[in-house]
């Protein structure tokens, strides 16, 4: 099934509205009501899990499988240089040098 051109933007501009909906559904529902001290520590963790599982997902994910390659590893050396408090810039281009060079390999 082939969509035309003005399928497609009518198809996003549709998805554009109804994200827009969807955003707006809380503030409207919720208004100047005070939510509960759990609710609170679980929207707080939302964004954390979210940005971890694109990560996971983006690093192990080949397709339709999940594999193990170069990348994998220069994740990995940022994520532990990261957590060893580097700067960004530092773990970024270590990163790249680590993923090109087991590439190159």
């Amino acid at each position: 099934m082939t969509l035309s051109y003005a399928e497609v933007w009518w198809l996003i501009l549709g998805l554009a509205a109804l994200t827009a909906l969807i955003k707006a559904a809380g503030p409207v529902l919720l208004g100047g009501r005070t939510l509960p001290p759990w609710s609170s520590r679980v929207i707080v963790l939302m964004a954390p899990a979210l940005l971890s599982a694109l990560v996971v997902t983006a690093v192990l994910a080949e397709g339709r499988s999940w594999s193990v390659g170069a990348h994998t590893v220069g994740v990995a050396v940022a994520g532990v240089m990261l957590w060893r408090r580097c700067s960004l810039i530092l773990c970024v281009s270590v990163a790249v040098l680590v993923t090109a060079g087991l590439r190159a390999l």
